[in-house]
């Protein structure tokens, strides 16, 4: 801890914050604002003011060699076994993630620099309470990019000027100031995933910082590479502008799921029952608003030779269930299958076993090409109406896709409040995102008045009828009450997230506050 909290560290993280967390907090304000204009109009559309940014012919900066085959990426948090396995999967890529796979404990946030720190000079080593020993492979290791925290989040064990820093900026400040020498005499360079972002502005800071943190290290401008996750529903409409933003900068924009559907719900929750969703798990990527949304992304990106990248594959192969995992790796291939058809340059998977699946996708599609850019996709035209076109999505509200939210959002907060941000349930790697979309799913369908296909009406008692269930069988699996604690405390916090009259922003806000 005393090398990556070291006094120039510490310095370039304070130095960081002074100069760009007033501009973060203004960002955030003007947030609130564009939301509550949303709520007033019901409506949401392509920039007149930037219409020339989108019109005009630009590029963004040509990718590294080490980013310019993406075709698997492997997702996970920095803990340390998890960061040695994600290094030995045999993906193009490890996403290190220091937001939804992350709880920001203390000792996560330091403890997971060390683990890069020792990832990138390839010292990391690993002993189990058994004795397993885990270490590195020998040969070539994917490329590491790095997923600071968003605007949103602070950090109040680092303190400038009074206030708490932006997780942003310590996330970054730390990783760059240790690390961005040692990759570039590597053959590598300081990558990032940039989370959460609302509009251009917000990338429009990301640059300025990284301009300022080159020039402050004597790094060439260009050396950062970052691509960006369009996980909201404003950022679908600034795709070009995101990426002009950062354009001597940016490798790629990354279609999610579960953060953007959360974003639709968050942002149209005044909207009525044009913008309910069905069941989590009926929302699929081939809904009519998430193809005009994926489908946009990829044209966006290889029209300014920039990367699309695919989504999350978090199914978590059984041990001990064949039938399972056939089932499950079907649909993984199906969908990895649909998104190289589109065009994606890669996809993500959060397990080792599925970066072969991955892997034989793309190179099927890809051949001797390291990526799809060559894909114009120039038949593609989406407006407005489409990437909102929620009402067209098939799929109903059941009472097992309602338990499915509650017992997954309680469990998901038990394990974050405990320390654990990538926490397996039933087979899949829920984290943050997932828990948002299944607390906010509840918040829409009580405040909506929707009823379930049953015909019984989603209310608080009923929600709260299905907790004690699903505690009680929580409990009976585990034979033992040693996270009793946790997990009261868990659905007290759900409960204030899904059942609370106002609509909290993030719920990771909250929790941030009950973390010791």
């Amino acid at each position: 801890m005393t090398e990556i909290l070291s006094t120039q560290a510490r310095a370039f993280v304070e130095d960081l914050q002074r100069r760009f967390g007033p501009r973060r907090d203004e960002l955030l304000a003007l947030r609130a604002q564009r939301r509550a204009e949303l709520a007033r109009t019901g409506r949401l559309d392509f920039r007149p003011e930037t219409r020339e940014v989108r019109a005009a012919d630009w590029s963004v900066a040509s990718a590294p060699a080490d980013l310019t085959d993406r075709r698997v990426e492997i997702t996970g948090p920095t803990e340390r076994k998890m960061a040695i396995n994600a290094l030995n999967s045999g993906a193009s890529v490890w996403l290190a993630d220091h937001e939804d796979a992350n709880t920001p404990h203390w000792s996560n946030v330091v403890g997971g620099q060390e683990n890069l720190y020792d990832a990138v000079r390839r010292t990391i080593s690993y002993q189990a309470p058994d004795g397993r020993q885990y270490r590195l492979g020998e040969g070539p290791l994917p490329t590491i990019v790095m997923r600071p925290r968003g605007w949103h989040l602070d950090e109040r064990n680092v303190v400038v000027g009074g206030r708490p820093a932006a997780g942003a900026l310590v996330d970054f400040g730390l990783y760059f100031s240790h690390n961005a020498r040692e990759l570039l005499a590597r053959g590598s360079g300081p990558y990032f995933y940039l989370p959460k972002m609302e509009s251009h502005l917000e990338a429009r800071l990301w640059n300025e910082v990284f301009d300022h943190a080159q020039d402050a290290l004597g790094i060439p401008r260009g050396t950062i590479r970052a691509t960006v996750l369009v996980e909201t529903i404003p950022a679908a409409f600034e795709m070009d502008e995101i990426l002009y933003e950062l354009r001597t900068h940016a490798s790629g924009l990354n279609a999610g799921r579960w953060d953007y559907l959360f974003s639709i719900i968050k942002n149209f929750r005044d909207a009525g029952p044009s913008f309910v969703l069905p069941d989590r798990g009926a929302v699929t990527m081939t809904a009519p608003f998430m193809r005009a949304y994926t489908e946009l992304l990829v044209a966006t990106c290889h029209r300014r030779g920039a990367f699309a990248m695919g989504g999350m594959a978090a199914f978590i192969p059984s041990r001990r269930d064949p039938q399972v995992n056939e089932v499950a790796l079907a649909k993984v291939r199906e969908d990895k299958e649909r998104e190289a058809t589109d065009g994606f340059d890669g996809s993500w998977v959060a397990h080792p076993d599925l970066v072969p699946v991955c892997r034989e996708v793309f190179d099927r599609f890809l051949g001797e090409r390291p990526n799809q850019l060559h894909r114009r996709r120039d038949d593609v035209r989406v407006t407005a109406e489409q990437l909102l076109d929620v009402a067209a999505t098939p799929g109903a509200v059941t009472r097992e896709g309602l338990r499915t939210n509650v017992s997954v959002g309680i469990q998901y907060l038990a394990a974050w409040l405990a320390g654990n941000g990538a926490v397996a349930i039933n087979n899949l790697m829920e984290d943050a995102a997932t828990a948002e979309i299944s607390r906010s799913q509840v918040w829409q369908w009580l405040h909506n008045g929707v009823r379930l296909d049953d015909g019984e009406p989603v209310t608080a008692e009923l929600v709260r009828r299905i907790e004690d269930e699903e505690l009680a069988r929580i409990r009976a699996e585990a034979g033992q009450d040693e996270d009793k604690g946790r997990l009261d405390e868990a659905r007290a916090l759900f409960e204030q997230v899904a059942l609370a009259d106002e609509f909290v922003d993030f719920l990771t806000l909250p929790a941030y506050e009950l973390v010791e």
